[in-house]
């Protein structure tokens, strides 16, 4: 089959190109419950460029560990096109990860992802696929992302590796991005970048895409709209808190900081968020060692501890009562016995 009959869909757009552009290759390794939006969302601006131009301006593969099909975390399986550890691509190389990312990579993953970085390959994870670049050891000392539901887990993991909560990051032939349709704005970045703006927007029109969110864009939205408020001085008190799960509950280091007391912390918490300011920390507790128990293989103890209560009794009845099940059950859910 040729490249053109394999990559090049037919369609009624076109965007004009000067004919003999070269191609791009593009591999995708999937990892065990890869994110199947994440994968989408890639490869598809790529089929999509080289329909609207009728040229093959990318050309990717599918490979998995063994050869044989994968399947993502929604129990859909992919078609491989090989074993990963049989080629030594060109172009870009892609890890697809999603859940559970630090039992599904291996070490032999990241040593050929290193080897090929070395010999002037481009690397990137999608989704959770940092999790074993950062096994390759070549993250450190360069901007990186991976998806915010576990960023706590990788802090865990990877303490020297601090990730970016930006949608895509590119540094020094290392490609990032958070996954779901984050995926899409890292890859019409690098067909703009490669290809230029008109063919970017008609792939964009084509996806329905209005915008195209920039590399420093954050992947979450603000505190302040999480949170349904603009009042700054409670938006400062709860990101002092936020950024202190770890250690002591201390509201008055928190009033200090503010320049006010104590009480008049409470009034805002109760007035704008209907909490006190410790049952608003223990919710953040709580979510980070739900994060932790979901995403390691710590024990509940260490968990706990993770997350600033002083107890594991004390963490476990927390967790139970605000989740209706205890955290051992919990960490240890769809495994089987």
């Amino acid at each position: 089959m040729s490249d053109a009959v394999k990559f090049v869909s037919k369609g009624t757009a076109h965007v004009r190109l000067m004919p003999g552009t070269r191609a791009l290759d593009v591999t995708f390794v999937l990892l065990p419950k890869f994110t199947m939006l994440a994968f989408s969302s890639a490869i598809e601006p790529l089929r999509m460029a080289n329909q609207l131009t009728g040229q093959v301006l990318f050309r990717w593969q599918v490979l998995s560990a063994d050869g044989a099909p994968v399947a993502c975390s929604n129990g859909v399986a992919v078609v491989a096109d090989g074993r990963w550890s049989e080629v030594q691509p060109e172009g870009i190389i892609f890890v697809v990860s999603g859940v559970e990312p630090e039992v599904k990579g291996s070490t032999a993953l990241g040593d050929w992802l290193r080897s090929l970085w070395r010999r002037g390959r481009v690397v990137g994870g999608l989704c959770t696929g940092a999790y074993s670049l950062a096994s390759a050891g070549i993250l450190k000392g360069r901007r990186f992302t991976l998806h915010w539901d576990n960023l706590p887990a990788f802090a865990e993991h990877y303490p020297d590796l601090p990730p970016a909560r930006q949608v895509f990051c590119i540094d020094d032939r290392v490609m990032t991005c958070a996954g779901g349709v984050a995926a899409a704005d890292l890859m019409l970045k690098l067909i703009v970048d490669r290809y230029g703006a008109a063919l970017g927007q008609e792939v964009m029109n084509m996806c329905l895409l209005t915008k195209r969110r920039d590399e420093t864009d954050q992947q979450t939205t603000s505190l302040a709209a999480r949170l349904g408020t603009r009042h700054e001085k409670l938006l400062q008190a709860a990101a002092f808190l936020e950024a202190r799960i770890e250690e002591d509950f201390d509201l008055d280091a928190c009033a200090a900081h503010l320049n006010l007391s104590r009480r008049q912390i409470e009034r805002l918490f109760a007035a704008h968020l209907g909490v006190t300011p410790v049952r608003y920390m223990n919710d953040l507790r709580l979510a980070r060692g739900r994060a932790l128990l979901a995403e390691t293989d710590m024990k509940v103890t260490e968990v706990a501890v993770a997350c600033g209560f002083a107890s594991a009794s004390h963490f476990s009845k927390s967790f139970r009562k605000k989740y209706g099940l205890s955290p051992h059950r919990f960490s240890h859910f769809g495994v089987a016995a």
